[in-house]
């Protein structure tokens, strides 16, 4: 019985306690600093752009006078541009570790391009809608449904720059960027086309920001896989006997 007068076995249980660390663990290195640099700049980056380019689109907030005397636009313009091109010069980083990262920032560890990765991305899913999460398979890097997930992220974050581009190029007919990226314009059905569609993959980015934070969370205090952990240091422990998809055979 519990001080309440309640039996403890009818106390509904919401979440399992995960017992703390032990036994004979080894360190594996994941991640070098170029990649983990790459990340959290690509990070503020993107909370930058997404703030001003909602303000852009819509500002939510006006100081008085004429604008030409605070220029607060002109200012949240320049913050946006400026962070659109700092993400892509992590952009052309990615890029080319994709080819001299480690075998776990290669090519073949982002994107889902083995067979075996096709297989064990319908099991990832099952693990994740808890269907049947002990058949989960187990990876160092990214796993097939991150791999996929990240996949469609660089390809989105790809429509943004290109579209913001021909949105920015705009002001300058003629100009290069104009030239460069108007191509897009009658791609899409005109210019009003764009503007939706770049407004609208910025709320896929606010959509995606929180998912990813909170799996990274739960797969560090369900699951024990130091993913947070790693980004910052560039490795994790993990246990000695434990072999995994991606890992070189020992």
């Amino acid at each position: 019985m519990t001080a309440a007068g309640v039996p403890e076995r009818a106390k509904l249980t919401l979440a399992h306690k995960v017992p703390p660390p032990a036994g004979d663990y080894r360190w594996v290195y994941l991640w070098e600093w170029p990649l983990r640099a790459m990340h959290w700049t690509a990070a503020v980056g993107l909370v930058v752009l997404v703030v001003t380019g909602l303000y852009i689109g819509k500002p939510y907030f006006m100081t008085g006078g004429e604008a030409s005397a605070h220029f607060l636009m002109g200012w949240v313009r320049f913050l946006h541009f400026s962070a659109a091109a700092v993400l892509v010069m992590t952009g052309i980083v990615r890029v080319y570790w994709l080819f001299m990262g480690n075998r776990y920032e290669r090519v073949v560890a982002l994107f889902p391009v083995r067979p075996r990765d096709w297989a064990n991305l319908f099991r990832m899913m099952k693990f994740y809608l808890m269907i049947r999460p002990e058949k989960a398979p187990r990876y160092l890097g990214h796993n097939p449904l991150q791999q996929l997930s990240y996949t469609a992220i660089y390809g989105l974050t790809l429509f943004m720059v290109v579209s913001g581009f021909t949105l920015y190029g705009q002001a300058t007919p003629g100009g290069m960027i104009y030239s460069l990226t108007n191509w897009l314009v009658p791609v899409l059905g005109g210019l009003p086309i764009v503007r939706l569609l770049h407004h609208a993959g910025t709320w896929l980015f606010l959509t995606f920001i929180p998912i990813h934070i909170y799996l990274a969370i739960r797969a560090d205090h369900l699951e024990r896989t130091g993913v947070i952990s790693s980004i910052i240091r560039g490795g994790r422990f993990v246990p000695s006997p434990e072999t995994f998809e991606d890992e070189e055979p020992r």
